[in-house]
């Protein structure tokens, strides 16, 4: 249960009606009932019933009405706390092998917007109160916030053509089973293997051979040639890896509250 179902329930509970919910939370009226419907999933049980005119309340939503209340304006005391008494709390953040350095700064800019007086920590590789990572690399007993999606391109020297090129693969990377289709016969015999996607555009920067590779990492390396790739869509979602109890610190569970909420309000007015 998050502070977006929260507001969700608190304003239809309010208004009972979905259509005056939705616009005092700026919200599309299928945005707002799936926000809704994923609550009373959680719940097990249902909130609301739709009635010609609204909606009527169940002894259900009477009875998490004030709890409901309680958990928001808390969340929301800490939330001024932090913004507006200029209190500095700290963060780490790991950063994982292949995450290019614009989606760091990218992430960065979102944290400040999200939590303004916040002191950020870079580690590097699996560290942290959190990690910036890619979906494929969560762990099990992680939980993920998607931030960013980019596509994969086709990565070859500069000056050279694709099509006299060998594959430089990953065998080990999270991707490698996805790529396979698109390598074909030809990941039988590459011109040579790494360990992450930096380290093959690394060789594919030497000439030693041609990579698929997330746009964002293929473009940022000096002597690389980015071609689109006809035929075959890759994305990849770049995001927070969390585990739970680590949202027993306040400054990460607020980080990951604002982010999600400014993620939601984005995709509703899409």
């Amino acid at each position: 249960m998050d502070g977006r179902q929260l507001k969700a329930f608190i304003a239809v509970f309010e208004e009972r009606n979905i259509t005056g919910a939705a616009r005092r939370l700026h919200l599309s009226q299928p945005a707002l009932s799936g926000t809704i419907k994923s609550l009373e999933d959680l719940l097990g049980t249902q909130l609301f019933l739709r009635e010609a005119r609204g909606v009527a309340v169940t002894e259900a939503a009477r009875i998490l009405y004030p709890q409901a209340r309680r958990i928001l304006s808390q969340t929301e005391s800490m939330t001024r706390q932090f913004r507006q008494s200029g209190h500095v709390s700290g963060i780490d953040i790991g950063i994982e092998a292949d995450i290019a350095a614009q989606d760091v700064a990218r992430f960065l800019g979102l944290a400040q917007q999200a939590v303004p007086a916040l002191f950020v920590s870079l580690l590097d590789g699996c560290k942290g109160d959190a990690r910036l990572s890619t979906e494929d690399a969560r762990c099990e007993d992680e939980l993920f916030l998607p931030l960013f999606v980019e596509p994969y391109v086709l990565a070859i020297p500069e000056g050279r053509d694709a099509d006299a090129l060998q594959w430089i693969v990953c065998p080990t990377h999270p991707t490698h089973q996805r790529l396979l289709p698109y390598y074909g016969a030809a990941a039988g015999t590459p011109a040579a293997h790494a360990e992450t996607l930096g380290l093959a555009l690394s060789l594919v920067a030497a000439g030693l051979g041609a990579c698929v590779a997330p746009e964002s990492l293929a473009r940022g390396g000096a002597g690389i040639a980015v071609r689109s790739i006809d035929g075959f869509e890759m994305s990849r979602r770049v995001g927070l890896c969390y585990a739970v109890q680590a949202l027993d610190k306040p400054v990460l569970a607020m980080l990951v509250e604002q982010l999600r909420a400014n993620a939601s309000a984005v995709s509703a007015l899409a």
